[in-house]
């Protein structure tokens, strides 16, 4: 089964940010080729499903941070060789005979510029695949690390080992080659074997992305998440931050089968939105099989991720900021309705109504997927009494960011505690701001 997200996930998330901003995936985005970019692109569109797959990930990532592992290739040789192999016109084929100067004059077949890509591209190719080679011999396969038992990866190695890619290994691809060898390196790789060559590099840029990653992972101290199968119904994580913030406030959160719904509740700026943020990144990021901003984490694995955290109205179809909250509700209802597993996300639960419907909605909608025991959420709102009625569930686990008054001053520690604040604080951040007194002095003015 695939796992599912959607563009709204992505953008609570920052997972591809927009236009002039950070992203989650710009974090990472730092490798060699330009393919290798695309690939990575791809990964974080989509995650995975199955903790063996996720796990197999995770450990050649982690034993490619462990060795100390660098991307051997020139980035400079990935143009020529991908030009190369693009152009598959067969009138362009090298012939097996140097062709006289008559025809290399009057033939498209030898023209100066395709003969100068194809002899390009064949050097860029056999360099690339020596050093593949290498890669192989020295770093992946030196020692019993994930690689030595991956099927792809034995698969590459029985590629590199037999003809005719192997007579490429025994070729010096700084000499220049005769013109036989060269016409029969072109049949061989851009005709007969091209599927083969193509395979080799999509390897190398998977090998791109992986070795990026490692070295993200020991820069920014991230750890490794360890999946569990989908039947535990489990989030373990501890230690875990916004990986965007400076001098982000780390918190830890269990969540189990006994207590799969959390109720958050927190005054305005205490940092509910930030938490869930973090919490719904880390979770994204241990589906791909990537390292996380924690100290320690495991889950089992879901089916999907849906998050509601900054919902704009949808003036398209004249829908109002509550109706786009139905909507949203209802779109995460047809998932649970197929039985999937899913972790939903829902911040500020019904805050385009009133405080009497969003009081009910909040208590109807909430007692719903607490029935639901296959999923995960976590819901925050302002509307605490509802927490009260909750209470009759025995599977809902009710957190909270405090906040601390120092004199008129409150202040956050932006760090969870069990059970159900009743901080309400708007209007002594509205009195500390001096808002009232403007507009009374405003009016005494228009006045005079």
């Amino acid at each position: 089964m695939l796992f599912t997200t959607d563009k709204q996930t992505q953008e609570d998330l920052n997972i591809y940010g927009k236009q002039g901003t950070d992203s989650i995936l710009s974090l990472f985005n730092r490798t060699s080729t330009l393919n290798g970019s695309r690939l990575l692109e791809e990964l974080f569109n989509y995650p995975l499903s199955e903790a063996e797959a996720i796990n197999a990930r995770s450990e050649k990532i982690r034993y490619l941070k462990t060795v100390k592992a660098e991307f051997p290739f020139s980035s400079e040789l990935f143009d020529p060789a991908e030009q190369y192999l693009a152009n598959t016109d067969e009138r362009t084929k090298l012939p097996a005979e140097k062709p006289s100067l008559e025809k290399m004059l009057t033939s498209l077949v030898a023209s100066n510029a395709d003969y100068k890509q194809i002899v390009n591209g064949i050097s860029a190719l056999v360099e690339i695949i020596q050093q593949l080679n290498s890669l192989l011999k020295n770093t992946l396969l030196s020692s019993d690390g994930p690689f030595k038992s991956d099927e792809e990866t034995i698969k590459i190695q029985t590629l590199l080992s037999s003809e005719p890619i192997s007579l490429l290994l025994q070729e010096n691809p700084k000499s220049k080659l005769p013109h036989e060898k060269l016409a029969a390196c072109d049949l061989m790789l851009r005709f007969r074997y091209r599927e083969t060559v193509q395979q080799l590099l999509r390897y190398i840029y998977q090998l791109d992305v992986y070795i990026t990653i490692a070295k993200v992972a020991t820069e920014r101290n991230y750890i490794f998440a360890k999946a569990l199968f989908k039947e535990g119904h489990v989030i373990k994580i501890e230690g875990f931050y916004h990986p965007q913030l400076k001098n982000a406030v780390p918190n830890t959160i269990h969540i189990m089968p006994d207590s799969n719904v959390v109720f958050l509740t927190g005054a305005n700026m205490a940092g509910k939105s930030t938490f869930m943020k973090s919490l719904g990144i880390s979770m994204y990021l241990a589906h791909m099989g990537f390292p996380v901003p924690a100290k320690q984490m495991e889950f089992s694995v879901l089916d999907g991720i849906y998050t509601t955290i900054n919902l704009p109205d949808n003036l398209g179809i004249g829908a109002s900021h509550f109706y786009a909250e139905v909507l949203r509700i209802k779109k995460v209802a047809k998932e649970l309705s197929t039985g999937r597993n899913i972790f939903v996300i829902f911040d500020e639960l019904f805050r385009g109504t009133n405080v009497k419907d969003a009081y009910e909605a909040t208590i109807a909608i909430t007692s719903a997927f607490a029935k639901k025991r296959n999923s995960m959420f976590v819901i925050s709102t302002h509307i605490i009494e509802a927490g009260e009625v909750l209470k009759e569930h025995n599977n809902i686990s009710f957190k909270y960011l405090p906040t601390r008054m120092n004199g008129t001053i409150p202040e956050y520690t932006y760090t969870l505690e069990t059970g159900i604040t009743d901080d309400r604080h708007g209007m002594i951040i509205i009195n500390n701001e001096g808002i009232l007194e403007l507009l009374k002095k405003s009016k005494e003015g228009i006045t005079k």
